[in-house]
């Protein structure tokens, strides 16, 4: 490995963090963001490795006190991730840069070339912090004049701490107040450069009532477009004007309209390839792009794609490549705010998922070009190649197993152990077509029993009874019921 600079961080951290990790956290959010790595020298020189038996501890103890709002302004939410390097455990994080200055214990650090420098008192280096942000990110500026009641605070709020609590258990805003919430969020801000403090862009977006946006950003809409059978105009449209957490879930809405679902096993548990794309590309045109652009964001959903295209202020223009690329948030309030919600995956993670489950989803690459105008292309398979009629890919299709892939595509060691010599999947990680059947049943009317059953597979009772129990001994459905009365519902 290299030495440490200006966007590489090592340290030794073999049984615990000590606080000089989240200085620098902090000082790579307030400069260019940068890759954290625990368990190697600071020369680079060495691979200690990080003590297994504290992996757990360091993980939990990492992310609770990133989101401890005593210890971090504006709270983060970050992971380590693990990898093993010549048999020992390294711990990993890319920190992106924030669009807020990010104090730990009420300390600002930047970043230099040295390591992580304490300018708390350094008023001249604080407030170049402060202009730098101010310029780069839009979502930054300050509405003195937006009041709470122009926010729709009271119907949105409960949402968002569900999804909090439903995506991560524990979520520290379960308890928050809504003022707690937004401050920690960085939705609030006092403007060192302008002198103003009030609510931000970013907050308009996410709480807004739709006349408040309307008025803070004029130009603001996604227009989704379907485009199949009449090419000179469109199939359908809709123009979404609201706030970004009601404009995912009517984009989304759009989306499942207009493509065809397709289910994977994964786990054990059922999942929806398309809603995986969807989000990916929802989350992106919604948070990564410069919102103050009078230029129109589009989802275009065609015969045999879906295309992306939003404005964009590019650090690093061209294709994208999921292997060798920077992530840089556009709007890192926004992008940390969905990331809390479960709406989208820390900073990366978006475009390998792209890459990794269009593949399952079509069998092609979407491709990612970053300009002015940044453009996402998804390859959509409509004729339904490897699905079956119930809209689940089937088993020939299923050598594609997403986050069971290794980096360069290939299945790993033990997944390509449960594919047989003929190139099909065994039970272990697919399902037959008749069980795919029965889950298609499920989603739609939401139980079933064995007489219904033994129609949809055109079998004998005797075998419609044992792929339930199947079913049921892999944790998939439960029965309710007894005996005659005895029905089959999928389980939570």
């Amino acid at each position: 490995m290299d030495g440490e600079g200006l966007t590489v961080e090592f340290k030794r951290c073999e049984n615990e963090l000590a606080n000089n990790v989240f200085e620098t956290v902090s000082s790579f959010s307030n400069r260019y963001g940068g890759y954290l790595l625990l368990g190697v020298e600071d020369d680079g020189s060495i691979i200690t490795g990080v003590n297994p038996a504290s992996v757990n501890g360091i993980k939990k103890n990492f992310v609770n006190s990133l989101n401890n709002p005593n210890r971090f302004a504006p709270t983060l939410f970050l992971a380590l991730e693990e990898a093993e390097i010549n048999g020992k455990i390294v711990l990993w994080c890319y920190v992106p840069p924030n669009s807020q200055v990010v104090l730990f214990g009420g300390r600002i650090y930047d970043r230099t070339e040295d390591g992580d420098m304490d300018i708390t008192r350094n008023s001249e280096m604080v407030s170049q912090i402060h202009m730098r942000k101010s310029a780069d990110y839009s979502e930054r500026k300050v509405f003195p004049y937006a009041k709470d009641k122009d926010f729709d605070f009271k119907r949105l709020m409960p949402i968002v701490r569900q999804l909090a609590t439903h995506h991560h258990s524990a979520h520290p805003w379960e308890k928050m107040t809504n003022d707690e919430i937004i401050r920690s969020a960085g939705l609030y801000l006092e403007d060192h450069v302008t002198g103003q403090s009030g609510y931000n862009l970013a907050a308009v977006l996410l709480f807004g009532r739709d006349e408040l946006i309307l008025s803070c950003t004029a130009n603001y809409v996604t227009d989704a477009i379907c485009r199949r059978e009449d090419l000179n105009r469109y199939d359908d449209r809709l123009m979404v004007r609201t706030n970004l957490i009601d404009a995912y879930d009517q984009l989304m809405g759009f989306i499942a309209k207009h493509t065809l679902d397709r289910f994977f096993l994964l786990d054990g548990v059922s999942v929806s390839i398309r809603s995986i794309i969807a989000r990916e590309v929802v989350s992106n045109i919604l948070v990564h792009r410069e919102h103050t652009s009078a230029f129109p964001a589009k989802i275009i959903i065609e015969r045999n794609r879906i295309v992306t295209e939003n404005w964009s202020l590019p650090k690093t223009p061209g294709r994208i490549d999921p292997n060798n690329f920077a992530p840089y948030p556009k709007n890192p309030i926004l992008a940390q705010f969905f990331i809390n919600i479960g709406r989208a995956d820390v900073l990366g993670s978006g475009v390998r998922n792209l890459y990794r489950y269009t593949k399952i989803y079509s069998g092609g690459e979407p491709e990612l070009v970053d300009g002015d105008v940044f453009r996402i292309t998804v390859p959509l398979n409509l004729s339904g190649d490897g699905v079956n009629e119930n809209g689940f890919v089937s088993d020939n299709v299923s050598d594609y197993v997403s986050d069971k892939m290794s980096d360069n595509g290939r299945m790993s060691d033990n997944v390509s152990d449960n594919v047989s010599d003929n190139g099909r999947m065994s039970d272990k990680t697919s399902i037959n077509a008749h069980k795919q059947a029965i889950l298609a049943y499920l989603a739609e009317h939401g139980e079933i029993d064995a007489a219904t059953t033994a129609k949809i597979v055109k079998r004998s009772p005797a075998t419609a009874r044992r792929i339930l129990a199947q079913l049921t001994s892999a944790g998939i459905v439960v029965s309710v019921g007894a005996n005659r009365n005895r029905n089959y519902i999928v389980a939570r």
